[in-house]
């Protein structure tokens, strides 16, 4: 997001809310800065931070109503609308243990330095900001809760499928899902499916918080497709499931949140004879996420694993893939964002190393649709299961769901 120009006699918010003010389980959201903008109006931004343990969708409303009035004016005062910036529209998406940045506006028309503005719908709480100037003449804002009320009734639409149905709220993406395509290979395109499905989830939505909250099944599935060829055959399917554990999200500040994930890995690509490849992993991989200012996010997770049971499909394959690796990730929540992946063997010198390239294709095309335009590179051994032994380079282009 842009930040707009902060006047000399801008707001700092003192205190964080007790409770979210946004009503939305796994959401813990702390109001940042609240400053005249350079239309002489007001922003408020709000900091959401993720303590689940899958990827949310913020629940944002795009307007807010509010109540504008004055210290010792009780039952007094105006309606004010606050409007989310038009910067940052879309509702972010946020990484576990991670943090987004959304920022509403007050016009003009409606800001009065040292008054009080609450705030009765976000998420079913009413928030009270109070302006007051010290004899330093530096504002400073107070924040202050009232009881929500009471929750409004709603039928879901037939077409509705979460209804009595855990499968579905248990959901969501785990890697990146994609197609991306580049000539003049024997797999010019390569396309990824990915999710997780949280096993506890519905005890965990109930309020009934356990060490199995952070459990999850996750499967993976890659594609290389061979569209050169007569036919357009897939030369090569790798299937990927696995189960793996998240510890809860710790904030060690406001901008740098650590946890862990610890797994069991197959991986095969379901062939016979000279062609079958299949091997299982045991990784654990402690993962930090720091938030850089503005809406930049860096996450880095090391990783290390050791191989289990039968190798015989592939006995030198350590040779080639190694015992360690690296995920690093740094750009903006509705911006450009470059994600880089490798795996080494110091030992032989061997490994390979990823990079994928993304940006929102609706911020290029004024509007929908939610893809993403995504361009991934790759050098080293074993792109694919099939190739572990070989070294190759590609560079592909195409759209993402997830990135």
């Amino acid at each position: 997001m842009k930040t707009a120009p902060i006047f000399a006699a801008a707001l700092a918010l003192a205190t964080a809310l007790s409770t979210p003010a946004f009503a939305q389980e796994g959401i813990e959201t702390l109001i940042g800065q609240v400053a005249p903008d350079a239309q002489g109006g007001a922003q408020v931004d709000v900091r959401l931070l993720n303590t689940g343990t899958a990827p949310t969708v913020a629940t944002l409303p795009e307007t807010v109503e509010a109540r504008l009035a004055h210290a010792g004016a009780f039952g007094t005062g105006r309606t004010v609308i606050l409007r989310r910036d038009p910067d940052g529209s879309a509702a972010p998406t946020i990484a576990p243990g991670s943090f987004a940045t959304v920022r509403y506006r007050l016009a003009a028309d409606g800001f009065e330095n040292g008054a009080l503005l609450s705030v009765p719908a976000w998420g079913g709480q009413s928030v009270t900001l109070a302006a007051a100037v010290t004899p330093e003449g530096a504002p400073q804002v107070a924040a202050t809760t009232a009881t929500p009320p009471p929750p409004v009734p709603a039928t879901p639409p037939p077409s509705d499928r979460t209804v009595g149905n855990a499968f579905l709220a248990n959901l969501s993406a785990n890697e990146p899902i994609y197609a991306v395509y580049g000539p003049g290979t024997n797999d010019e395109a390569r396309i990824q499916l990915s999710f997780r499905y949280q096993l506890f989830g519905s005890r965990a939505r109930e309020g009934r918080k356990s060490l199995g909250d952070g459990l999850y099944f996750a499967y993976t599935q890659r594609m290389f497709w061979d569209l050169g060829a007569k036919s357009s055959p897939f030369r090569n399917i790798d299937f990927q499931p696995e189960v793996f554990y998240v510890t809860p999200p710790k904030a060690l500040s406001e901008a740098a949140t650590v946890s862990a994930q610890i797994g069991l890995r197959h991986e095969s690509n379901g062939r016979d004879g000279d062609f079958s490849r299949s091997l299982n992993t045991v990784y654990i991989a402690p993962m930090a996420a720091f938030s850089l200012g503005g809406d930049v996010r860096l996450t880095v997770a090391p990783r290390a694993w050791f191989y289990a049971g039968d190798l015989s499909d592939n006995p030198d394959i350590r040779r080639y893939r190694g015992n360690t690796g690296l995920f690093a990730e740094i750009g903006e929540e509705n911006g450009l964002r470059l994600s880089i992946s490798s795996r080494f063997n110091l030992g032989s010198g061997k490994g390979a190393i990823s990079a994928d390239l993304s940006y929102p294709l609706r911020r290029l095309l004024g509007g929908g649709p939610d893809f993403y335009l995504f361009a991934q590179s790759f050098t080293g051994y074993g792109e694919n299961l099939l190739d572990y032994n070989k070294r190759i380079s590609r560079l592909r282009l195409g759209v993402a769901l997830v990135r």
